[in-house]
């Protein structure tokens, strides 16, 4: 536990230590830090949901400012650190390196085919970590939906991950440098 203002030792100071000791918290991942020079990862405080539920579980009247999915892609032959992150209305987000970021709004039937892509229940038995052996100079990906992060690497997409990239603004997960 950690001493507080008056001497005490408080439980909210023992989780605080506790997860910067363990790396850190993040919305990215283990280890992924925010962009250079750019906002924290909008996932890594959770909004209020706007009805009861269940951790993980898809709120059902979300805000549209509300961020649906978190893409962040590391790797590459040039090293490349890029984030991408789509909101519930359809806007999105995309950061690559230091560049000024893009920025961007789905159309409404967009948006419902990557929430479809989302909630499939296929995609919730994609597997949390890499299976396999990792390739070099490859991508590695980290998924953040609902709170659940996947990570996954080129050659280790399954099809239910393969339709949410397949559904991502500009064409998939950001790669280029």
């Amino acid at each position: 536990m950690v001493r507080g203002v008056r001497g005490r030792w408080t439980w909210c100071g023992a989780l605080l230590l506790a997860g910067t000791l363990a790396g850190g918290v993040s919305g990215c991942g283990p280890g992924v830090p925010s962009a250079p020079g750019g906002p924290t990862s909008s996932t890594s405080a959770p909004a209020p949901p706007s009805s009861t539920t269940a951790p993980g579980t898809p709120t059902t009247n979300p805000q549209p400012s509300e961020v649906l999915v978190e893409v962040v892609v590391n790797g590459g032959l040039a090293g490349v650190r890029n984030q991408l992150v789509v909101h519930y209305d359809g806007s999105w987000t995309s950061r690559a390196g230091t560049k000024p970021p893009r920025t961007g709004k789905q159309t409404p039937a967009e948006v419902a085919e990557l929430r479809a892509a989302l909630e499939d229940p296929a995609f919730a038995l994609v597997p949390e970590r890499p299976t396999g052996s990792p390739i070099p100079d490859g991508f590695q990906y980290y998924v953040t939906y609902h709170h659940r992060l996947v990570v996954a690497g080129d050659g280790e997409r399954p099809p239910a991950l393969q339709r949410v990239f397949a559904a991502l603004p500009e064409g998939g997960p950001p790669t280029s440098p």
